[in-house]
């Protein structure tokens, strides 16, 4: 085992406070972390950590090492990016994403990413929850929403909203409802109550915006399930603009009650570990993020007010 992959390994451990969640975050065992830290111990003849039932705790010998060990993995990252584009990086980057943004918005940008970088192999995974992000050696998450992690580095690259929509279809043999509180009468396919986009959020004249209690028969997991059941006339959805603004152009299905509807902007960001020691993949990968993303963005083409809200993207 290489001296570059433990430093990596006790970087990480002093960081989460953890050698669990360090684990988490390297695709690692909290055993092969112990052991790992163990070993590095017995070579240096020096205690690293103070462990304890709850954390573990830098040694004054292992804050030593930490700041050595920082300053050697910032140069050999350094090195890495200085040749990322002109060699085999022989690197693997992890994307993971809310499925339906992954599948309509950021499955063509990584295909173009991947272009631009053929030595670099890509996994993008698509997964619902949103806790955990980072679990499962994932290098970057593509997330729509505030972060309430705190201890992760989020950067917006764009925006969308929710829009609350139904089909001609549906409109015609139901009647249109002119108010959030019409829809207790209507028909309404929504996520299953665990996803907290299944919470529909309305707002009146000036006021904070408020949950809407919604109920429905028709529920499911995923929002390409969902748009399916909205344009097959099933009942009355409230889905994300990047799905449905193609549908709403084309009058495929029709925004309800504009003048209630929520729209505040969601961020969408680009969530990863560290800006400190960043891998060259992953500093590429949020290069090529900060300037693939126009503003305004593609899916608010059908609206009448087209103009710039997206949030600034990081320094």
């Amino acid at each position: 085992m290489s001296r570059y992959f433990e430093m990596q390994v006790f970087v990480r451990a002093a960081e989460d406070g953890s050698f669990s969640a360090a684990g988490r975050n390297l695709a690692l065992t909290p055993s092969a972390v112990s052991k790992l830290i163990a070993r590095m111990e017995d070579r240096l003849g020096v205690l690293l950590f103070r462990r304890s039932h709850r954390a573990i705790q830098l040694t004054q010998e292992g804050e030593a090492f930490y700041q050595a060990a920082l300053t050697a993995i910032e140069a050999v990252e350094s090195a890495d990016a200085a040749v990322f584009s002109g060699m085999a990086a022989q690197q693997t980057l992890r994307i993971r994403s809310m499925p339906i943004v992954g599948q309509t918005v950021l499955a063509a940008k990584v295909a173009e990413f991947s272009l631009q970088h053929p030595n670099l192999s890509v996994e993008m995974l698509l997964r619902i929850d949103s806790t955990h992000l980072l679990d499962d050696g994932i290098d970057i998450a593509i997330h729509v929403g505030h972060l309430k992690d705190s201890s992760l580095i989020a950067m917006p690259f764009s925006s969308t909203r929710w829009i609350i929509c139904a089909s001609p279809s549906y409109l015609a043999q139901h009647g249109t409802p002119a108010h959030p509180d019409d829809l207790a009468g209507h028909v309404c396919v929504n996520f299953v109550p665990s996803i907290a986009a299944s919470i529909w959020m309305v707002r009146c004249g000036d006021n904070p915006a408020r949950p809407l209690p919604v109920k429905s028969r028709i529920l499911s997991n995923q929002a390409s399930v969902l748009i399916e059941f909205a344009r097959a006339g099933l009942g009355i959805a409230r889905l994300i603009e990047v799905q449905v603004a193609d549908d709403l152009a084309h009058g495929r299905l029709i925004e309800l009650f504009p003048q209630h509807q929520c729209h505040e902007e969601d961020p969408i960001i680009a969530v990863y570990q560290s800006r400190r020691h960043l891998s060259s993949r992953v500093r590429a990968f949020i290069g090529f993020l900060r300037t693939a993303f126009p503003d305004p963005p593609p899916w608010r083409h059908w609206r009448k007010d087209v103009q710039s809200t997206a949030p600034a993207p990081a320094e």
